[in-house]
């Protein structure tokens, strides 16, 4: 079973009252109305406030070297589409019904994480920001064979920390900020679940990461989960999400680690596993995936001679 989540009510000034009405009030209508609500955010987003648009631009550009700049043009306007679609069905988990929810969000491939629930033990999940990583957690915790833990970080502002956590522990999803990932993992070690982490982030180099070529470029990539995997001798797989059309997704499950085999020392076999598994997600549907996010900020050490 999911740790016991935090009370449902964080406590945040009474000046957000209202915001929190007009969203829940937002989140009421239906999704067919929603999007149109998410192509004025479009138009804002891209046209009006250029969200980011140099940072999606250029990690357009270097991701995708063989397009011409009219195509990365295009994928940066289809980047935007998504984007602001992503943000209306996020505040749409407030309301949204549970047989909705699974309609829309299809699980294939679930005996790769079913085998080992069945053996009663626990698995790692590293997830991406690719397609709808909010409701992937929601339905996840519906349709796999055992509940689902997200990692997450908490949000500074007490009312979007507040509402965040609402929205996403409503299908009965728990949830574990980063900062207490090992003590939940060692407290609930023999529970049957899933244990769901946003594996792309940017790793600086105070986090030792691990380096390797992500999309053409340098990229650090955190080794936390790798690690645990081996402390706790997990299995480790691989959640693939992909944007079917809009407003439905498909979940897709690979092994990339049996639990059993030892991992070097020396190496981040699974990392790297999860990284070429991620260029192909993203390679499927560019657009789907989190450009405005500056995850190649850092760069590689030059080795010292």
């Amino acid at each position: 079973m999911n740790p016991p989540a935090r009370p449902f009510l964080v406590a945040y000034p009474w000046y957000y009252r209202p915001l929190e009405w007009l969203l829940l009030a937002i989140a009421s209508l239906p999704l067919s109305v929603l999007y149109g609500v998410a192509y004025g955010l479009y138009l804002l987003l891209a046209y009006v406030v250029r969200y980011r648009y140099k940072v999606v631009v250029q990690n357009l550009r270097n991701s995708f070297p063989e397009k011409t700049e009219a195509e990365v043009r295009q994928l940066a306007k289809d980047f935007y589409r998504h984007f602001a679609d992503l943000i209306v069905e996020i505040l749409k988990l407030t309301t949204i019904s549970r047989a909705e929810l699974t309609r829309r969000v299809r699980l294939t491939h679930a005996d790769v994480a079913d085998r080992f629930f069945a053996q009663g033990r626990p698995v790692i999940a590293l997830a991406s920001h690719a397609g709808n990583w909010d409701w992937v957690l929601s339905a996840g915790t519906l349709l796999m064979g055992a509940p689902a833990t997200g990692v997450y970080k908490p949000m500074s502002n007490p009312f979007f920390e507040h509402f965040m956590y609402r929205l996403r522990s409503r299908t009965g999803a728990g949830l574990v900020p980063m900062r207490d990932t090992l003590r939940n993992m060692v407290q609930y070690r023999d529970d049957v679940r899933s244990i769901s982490l946003l594996s792309d982030q940017a790793a600086g180099p105070e986090d030792r990461p691990y380096w390797t070529t992500f999309m053409h470029q340098d990229a650090g990539f955190y080794t936390s989960a790798e690690r645990l995997a081996s402390k706790f001798k997990f299995p480790v797989i691989y959640v693939g999400i992909r944007r079917l059309r809009r407003g439905y997704y498909e979940i897709d499950l690979a092994e990339l680690h049996d639990g059993d085999s030892p991992i070097p020392t020396d190496s981040y076999p699974i990392t790297e596993a999860f990284v070429r598994h991620l260029e192909q997600t993203i390679r499927e549907n560019p657009a789907a995936y989190l450009w405005s996010h500056r995850r190649w900020k850092h760069k590689r050490p030059v080795p010292a001679t």
